[in-house]
C-alpha cells in the first residue's frame, strides 16, 4: 500500500484533491490507520481514479459523476464520451487558433496603413490551359481541402504546375464559396468526372507575390484593392492565387510559403463606356 503522499505524487493529483474525493465518497483509502489517521491507497485504486479524472475533463459535476460511478460505467462508454469531447475541444482550439492569426493579420495591416505591403505590377497572361475541379467549399478557410481532393483526382498530372485556385465569386461569401482548384497544363488532355480540362482566356491582370504564410495573404490583397483603386481599374472575372511554393507539410502558418495573386482587371472609364452604348 502507499501512503497518501507517495499516491498523490505518482498519480500527480493533489492531497487536497484526493482527501476532497474521500470526503464526498468518490474515492476511498483502501485502509486509514485508526491511530495515527494516515491513508493509505493502492495501485488497484488507479483505475476508478483515471474515471473521476476523466468524467471531470468532460466539466461533470462530482455528483454527476457519483451517479455514474455507481451505475458502473462502462470503458467503452467513457471512451466514447471522451473521444466526443476530444473532438469539441480539437475544433474550438481550431477556431480560435485561426481567430488569433485574424487578429495577428488585422494589426499588422493597421501597421501598414499607407503603406504598399507588396509591389503590384500590371501584365498580360496569355492563353492557358487547366485542368480542375470547381465545387463550392463552406468557407474559405476549406480551400486546402478542395486542392487535396483535386490533386487526389489530377494523379500523375500534378507533376505539371503550377497548382492555382481561382475564386469565381463576385464578392465576399461567408460560406457555399464557388471556387475552383487545379494545375496549369502545357497542352489538352482527358481527365476523368467531376475534374474538367479547358483553356483560361487571356487577361490584363493586376499581380502581387505574397512571400509569407497564407494566414497574412490578406497584406497582399489589401496592396492590391489600393492600386486598382489609385489606377482607374476595377476586377474583371476569378481571382487566381497561384502557389509557387508551399512548405511540405503544409500548414498556413509557414512563412517560406509563396502565392502570385492575379486578379484579371480593365479600365473603370472603358466598362462605363459600353454599358452606356449598351
Amino acid at each position: 500500500m502507499l501512503r497518501i503522499g507517495e499516491f498523490s505524487a505518482l498519480t500527480q493529483v493533489s492531497i487536497k484533491t484526493l482527501r476532497h474525493y474521500d470526503e464526498v465518497g468518490l474515492l476511498k483509502p483502501l485502509y486509514v490507520d485508526p491511530h495515527s489517521g494516515y491513508r493509505y491507497y493502492s495501485a488497484s485504486q488507479m483505475a476508478q481514479l483515471n474515471r473521476i479524472l476523466a468524467l471531470r475533463d468532460l466539466d461533470l459535476s462530482l455528483e454527476q459523476i457519483a451517479s455514474l460511478l455507481k451505475e458502473g460505467v462502462s470503458a467503452d462508454a467513457l471512451r466514447g464520451m471522451l473521444t466526443l469531447r476530444q473532438i469539441d475541444l480539437e475544433n474550438r482550439v481550431r477556431e480560435e487558433t485561426e481567430t488569433l492569426c485574424r487578429v495577428k493579420a488585422r494589426l499588422r495591416l493597421i501597421e501598414l496603413e499607407g503603406k504598399a505591403a507588396t509591389e503590384v505590377v500590371l501584365r498580360e497572361v496569355p492563353l492557358q490551359w487547366i485542368a480542375s475541379l470547381r465545387e463550392p467549399i463552406p468557407a474559405y478557410r476549406q480551400v486546402g481541402a478542395l486542392i487535396g481532393k483535386a490533386q487526389s483526382l489530377l494523379g500523375p498530372l500534378n507533376r505539371h504546375g503550377p497548382k492555382v485556385v481561382l475564386v469565381h465569386e463576385e464578392d465576399f461569401k461567408d460560406e457555399d464559396i464557388d471556387a475552383e482548384a487545379g494545375v496549369y497544363l502545357p497542352d489538352s488532355t482527358s481527365v476523368p468526372s467531376p475534374l474538367r480540362v479547358y483553356q483560361l482566356q487571356p487577361a490584363l491582370v493586376a499581380t502581387a507575390v505574397h512571400h509569407g504564410p497564407f494566414n497574412r495573404i490578406a497584406e497582399a490583397y489589401e496592396s492590391l484593392l489600393r492600386w486598382i483603386d489609385a489606377n482607374g481599374y476595377h476586377k474583371k472575372g476569378p481571382t487566381r492565387e497561384l502557389f509557387l511554393h508551399v512548405a511540405v507539410p503544409v500548414t498556413r502558418e509557414d512563412a517560406s510559403n509563396v502565392t502570385e495573386i492575379q486578379v484579371p482587371v480593365e479600365k473603370a472609364v472603358e466598362q462605363i463606356g459600353r454599358e452606356v452604348n449598351v
